[in-house]
């Protein structure tokens, strides 16, 4: 349990938030959501000790342990993976250190032997001697295969240390966890292996993240940061995000009587109470939504990007033919081989594979970046593509501001293009930055308005949602459901391939395993683990 009294936060002039009180108990995941700088981090940082807040308390329940996702990737270099996760439970770690030096005394005597007793009964109490099976069991979930526990931090790659930083904290049942932003770099399947343990946890988590799936897939409750305030909400990040969009159309029709109102949102709390009877927190949930206060809905004061996507001309019958195309990454990894579709008119199509390479490295191939080993493909003569690489560094390495850079890829003149980047949620002064300065999530907003500008009747996108935030995310989602083009992409993010996708092609090793089909279908279906167990020789 964390309890937080009367806190407050704020940096010089700037006043995150003030007279927080909120009390975290076990058995929910909170969600904690907010506009890029609300202070979701900050909020954790806090709770963590590693802020020291500018007024209020916050206590952890008597002899609870408190667990942090660290996002120090270099710290435990030296250390094995299996003691990295071991050190996560800090004082199991202590008590196993002291032990193992009083062990190795060559002159041990009977002070040393009643202490080594005393160490051996709270080691046996805290799990001690299934430690290391546990640490393992846990790393293996994460996708880390026995043969690296082992190895030093040091030699493993970016993405095996997250996993291993997860396993850290995760490690030990700790009575309460913070996550901030636990699913960068982990795969769908490692994604969903932690939606499941989550479910399962009894403890007091709270999490930030942008991915929507996981949010309303564990969560329990929403900590909305708005208004400079941070406020409890029954429900996950759907049920905010409905929740805030209904009151804001509300907002806008005046003329809306407050009866009628109050009606309209008692049918949508009912609608989705109902819609959580599929919730592994099903209880919970219903039990909180019938006791929420209608008047605590209010629309938020997030800034959505108008995403527009616009065709040009009408797609003909021919969009894309591929036939048998192979691709080997540079390290000499056989990425895929003897892949071959066509795409037809209106398919939403997501790529998958056990490497991400893969799908790169097929739309770098047809966007005519890359040269594949075998293989042709060509598009059809009424196709244009707007592409969305997975790396944009090389548009940005140049001196231009934000209206210089967008005129070179468009018609129109300065006043056109300072409109295009206020809709892209650039303003004022904001547009005479020079793009080289500019963040991830500037970067990639920058370029889905270049994308806008081509009218293009296929998007090809390669991973879209990196670095944006919820609201960006968001704003993509909703349009690319109502593009009537076609649509070839890449997603680690669960909601985005189940409400665009209408086709999955996975592409591995040894050809494609090709199904018009949603992705929760997808991967639900034990004939098709069955095959991909196959196709990628796990048979």
């Amino acid at each position: 349990m964390i309890t937080v009294s009367n806190l407050a936060i704020q940096f010089g002039k700037q006043v995150l938030y003030k007279d927080v009180n909120i009390k975290f108990t076990p058995g929910n995941i909170y969600g904690v959501i907010g506009a890029n700088g609300a202070g979701k981090s900050t909020l954790l940082r806090a709770i963590s000790g590693e802020l020291e807040p500018n007024k209020g308390t916050i206590e952890l329940g008597p002899g609870e342990r408190l667990s942090v996702l660290s996002q120090d990737h270099f710290q435990y270099d030296q250390e094995t993976v299996l003691n990295t996760v071991l050190m996560g439970h800090t004082t199991m770690w202590e008590v196993m250190k002291e032990r193992e030096a009083l062990y190795a005394k060559a002159d041990f005597s009977d002070e040393d032997g009643i202490r080594v007793a005393e160490l051996e009964d709270k080691f046996a109490e805290m799990g001690g001697y299934t430690a290391e099976s546990d640490a393992a069991a846990l790393l293996s979930g994460l996708g880390i295969k026995e043969a690296k526990h082992y190895q030093l931090m040091g030699e493993l790659s970016g993405k095996e240390k997250v996993r291993v930083m997860l396993a850290k904290a995760l490690f030990g049942n700790p009575d309460n966890l913070l996550l901030d932003e636990p699913t960068n770099d982990l795969d769908l399947d490692t994604v969903q292996w932690l939606e499941q343990y989550l479910s399962e946890f009894e403890q007091t988590v709270l999490v930030v993240s942008h991915d929507r799936h996981f949010l309303d897939a564990v969560c329990t409750h929403t900590i909305d940061i708005d208004f400079g305030k941070v406020t409890l909400f029954a429900g996950n990040y759907s049920f905010w995000y409905e929740s805030s969009q209904l009151a804001l159309r509300q907002a806008q029709n005046q003329k809306a009587k407050a009866e009628e109102k109050r009606k309209e949102l008692e049918e949508f709390i009912r609608r989705f109470s109902a819609n959580v009877a599929k919730s592994k927190q099903t209880t919970s949930r219903k039990k909180m939504l019938e006791k929420l206060n209608i008047e605590e809905i209010r629309p938020s004061t997030r800034k959505y990007p108008g995403i527009i996507f616009q065709m040009e001309r009408e797609p003909g019958n021919q969009i894309l033919e591929v036939h048998d195309l192979k691709a080997v990454a540079e390290d000499g990894t056989l990425l895929f081989q003897n892949v071959s579709f066509n795409v037809e008119k209106g398919q939403k199509v997501v790529f998958l594979s056990h490497d991400p390479r893969a799908m790169t490295a097929l739309f770098e191939i047809i966007m005519g970046n890359r040269e594949a080993q075998a293989g042709t493909f060509s598009w059809g003569i009424t196709i244009t593509q707007a592409y969305l690489p997975l790396d944009n560094t090389a548009f940005f390495q140049s001196d231009k501001n934000l209206v210089d850079w967008l005129m070179q890829y468009g018609e129109g003149n300065e006043v056109f293009m300072k409109g295009y980047l206020g809709r892209m949620l650039f303003s004022g002064e904001e547009v005479l930055k020079k793009v080289s300065v500019l963040s991830g999530g500037e970067k990639m907003r920058c370029m889905i308005a270049r994308m806008q500008l081509r009218n293009a009747n296929c998007l090809v996108l390669d991973t879209p949602t990196n670095h944006l935030d919820l609201e960006s995310i968001q704003a993509f989602n909703n349009n690319l459901k109502l593009f009537k083009g076609n649509i070839l992409f890449a997603s680690h993010d669960h909601e985005f391939i189940q409400t665009v996708a209408n086709r999955i092609i996975e592409l591995t090793p040894n050809g494609t395993i090709d199904k018009l089909m949603e992705y929760d279908d997808y991967i639900s279906s034990d004939s098709i683990k069955e095959l991909k167990a196959k196709m990628y020789g796990e048979a």
